[in-house]
């Protein structure tokens, strides 16, 4: 397959949002079709519900400054599903990606008559990751969970470290109505017989206790992150923050993190800690190597801030932790007027999200990301806060409508922040990314204009 009839086929299976099949049946049949089983013992599966995509790319900077040869899968992609599969720092190529999808649906067919079950969307691009990591030696594979742990794809690749960032709340639809069940599933990863290290960020008391339980149930004793953090000052006006870690085996001193935001220091000690394990079982991870990870890792889309006139801050915040890192980062940072382009899926917390994230001044602009799982202008336009003022708040039934109004009302000196959703952050991206944004056009899809202000 090409790689434009690569993204149709994947498609045609359903949205991965809305197509989920838990289950590692198809997943591990799958790679016993391929033959890559992973067999190396240097693989890291990450879960939590915040911040675990941000560490996997803090120890996939550190392992590269290494010399190390590392294999990088997050979910879900912004702009290119190549983002999603990344070998030594760079993102795979779209033919390359075309030729491992092709091997992965030919035999997804042979599983198909196996089993009955034809392996879903994120089933297929997660064997097509572990095929490249195999085909290319990759000498430490660092894996994100795409939703839970216990019956998620990523966790046939049978890693032998774990790591389990923040756990809150979110998908209670498919992982439990509190934060011990949440939790439970994302503990999973750590198991009897195979998990050599299980590397903890600090957790919620209730969550805590579960994770201790499954660590203790595996015959491991958990290895948490340090606590024992001091923040010196700041690396810039933007939120880089000059950080000292003290672990058990050493001082990292002044470290000035790439990633914004005073949330990223737990996903830096998280990071730290499974450097430290890594070592521990043969990785040559020095301590030169640690600092220059954490001052070089890069993670699209998390407070990613893009210069212009005015600028722009991409952040996914798609729940409410995420809404709170975000309006924290805000408040310290951010002195200008701040115009908000925000969508959300349906299923989240979205009144909740839009108490902590907006107040009264803010100007606000409402939109849909194209995802069938993205709550509508008007969906989200019920669930605010009776405190926002109407009047500085706008509908707009289009991402490219909503960039248009977004450039039209905040003053240059402002800052347009887009938030809610990374499907959103991605296809906003996307559109001022295209030919026509950087060629001067106002990106209107059709001409329409977003100016169904309320």
């Amino acid at each position: 397959m090409q790689f434009d009839e690569t993204l149709r086929y994947l498609l045609s299976l359903g949205h991965e949002t809305s197509a989920i099949k838990l289950g590692l049946a198809n997943t591990e049949a799958l790679l016993d079709a391929l033959a890559c089983a992973p067999e190396n013992s240097r693989a890291v599966q990450i879960a939590g519900t915040n911040g675990k995509g941000s560490t996997a790319a803090m120890l996939e900077a550190i392992a590269r400054d290494a010399g190390i040869k590392t294999g990088l899968y997050t979910s879900p992609h912004l702009v290119s599903i190549t983002e999603r599969i990344r070998i030594g720092g760079a993102e795979i190529t779209r033919d390359e990606f075309a030729r491992l999808a092709t091997r992965v649906r030919a035999a997804s067919v042979e599983v198909e008559r196996t089993t009955g079950s034809l392996p879903t969307f994120f089933e297929q691009v997660t064997a097509a990751a572990m095929l490249a990591f195999k085909e290319a030696r990759v000498e430490l594979w660092i894996i994100e969970t795409g939703l839970g742990g216990h019956l998620d794809a990523t966790t046939a690749a049978r890693s032998r470290f774990a790591a389990i960032s923040p756990i809150a709340l979110d998908h209670q639809e498919y992982l439990g109505h509190t934060l011990a069940e949440i939790a439970a599933q994302k503990a999973a990863i750590i198991r009897r017989g195979l998990t050599l290290a299980a590397c903890l960020a600090p957790q919620l008391p209730e969550a805590e206790e579960v994770l201790r339980r499954y660590c203790a149930d595996a015959g491991l004793e958990p290895r948490f992150a340090t606590r024992d953090i001091r923040v010196e000052d700041t690396c810039d006006a933007n939120g880089r923050l000059r950080v000292t870690f003290t672990t058990r085996r050493a001082t990292y001193e002044r470290v000035c993190l790439s990633l914004r935001g005073r949330h990223q220091i737990t996903n830096a000690s998280l990071a730290v800690e499974l450097a430290e394990t890594l070592g521990e079982h043969g990785l040559p991870l020095a301590h030169a190597n640690i600092v220059a990870g954490l001052e070089r890792a890069v993670h699209a889309g998390r407070l990613e801030l893009r210069a212009g006139v005015p600028p722009i801050l991409f952040d996914g915040a798609h729940n409410t932790a995420g809404a709170r890192a975000l309006r924290d980062y805000l408040d310290e940072f951010v002195r200008a007027p701040v115009t908000f382009v925000f969508g959300a899926m349906r299923d989240k917390e979205i009144s909740k999200m839009a108490g902590i994230l907006f107040s009264p001044g803010d100007r606000l602009i409402l939109t849909r990301p194209d995802n069938p799982r993205a709550a509508t202008p008007d969906e989200l336009l019920r669930a605010l806060p009776f405190s926002l003022n109407s009047s500085t708040i706008t509908r707009a039934p289009s991402v490219a409508g909503a960039l248009h109004v977004a450039r039209a009302l905040a003053p240059p000196r402002g800052l347009i922040c887009i938030t809610g959703s990374l499907y959103l952050v991605g296809e906003a991206k996307g559109l001022l990314d295209s030919p026509e944004q950087k060629n001067g056009s106002d990106g209107d899809e059709g001409g329409e204009r977003a100016s169904l202000k309320i």
